[in-house]
């Protein structure tokens, strides 16, 4: 089937519709309590959301379609849902151990990472979809879109000390990203709805291989 042939069966579907009414609703309630500096900056919001909505839509109707991510379709609440553990799932992001390796890190710097590449952080208690926009190999570091810098040296990793904490991408964690999952404690709380950027990025997962990002 051809990409043009896909997106006129997708756009005519239940799904797709369910999806963009639910996005409409979710987005309209955002922008209607948002603290924006003009008028204009509110004009510019609306004259792109249908694109972005339409597109957020497709792709995650997409995915579904192509049978290959974990992750189940939540028409009515436009989210995925998937089963979430009784803990955040930080098995195998220790930042330091005691031999001086970093999990992390190792993984961010054992072959080639590329722009646009969807990576998980931590912010506090639960875990945020972002993409890598920079890299900067003479000082070691990376900046993700809405996170920041952080550095590929473990020493001193600044970012240890802040509020956001970069992971290394695993089914596990990006199962809960794309979730939204949340945990006080040891304690589940209910998810939050990721913002509609981060479903847009959770569709370019590729689950088999997290290192290489998956064109729709």
């Amino acid at each position: 089937m051809s990409q043009a042939s896909l997106w006129q069966t997708q756009t005519g579907n239940n799904d797709f519709a369910e999806l963009c009414n639910g996005l409409y609703q979710r987005e309209i309630k955002l922008i209607a309590k948002g603290d924006f500096a003009s008028a204009q900056a509110v004009q510019v919001r609306l004259q792109s959301l249908s694109y972005y909505i339409t597109r957020t839509a497709h792709s995650m109707t997409q995915v579904i379609a192509q049978g290959k991510s974990p992750l189940q379709l939540d028409c009515q609440n436009a989210s995925w849902s998937a089963k979430q553990s009784k803990q955040m799932p930080l098995v195998g992001q220790n930042i330091k151990q005691a031999n001086g390796n970093d999990e992390v890190l190792a993984w961010y710097l054992a072959t080639n990472i590329q722009i646009g590449l969807v990576v998980p952080v931590q912010l506090g208690q639960y875990i945020m979809l972002d993409c890598i926009d920079r890299l900067d190999l003479d000082t070691l570091r990376l900046r993700t879109n809405v996170a920041g810098w952080f550095s590929l040296v473990s020493e001193p990793p600044k970012e240890a000390t802040s509020n956001k904490r970069l992971l290394k991408p695993n089914k596990k964690v990006m199962l809960a990203a794309c979730a939204g999952h949340c945990w006080q404690g040891n304690n589940k709380l209910m998810p939050i709805i990721p913002s509609l950027r981060e479903l847009l990025l959770s569709c370019s997962i590729n689950w088999q291989n997290f290192k290489k990002p998956f064109e729709l």
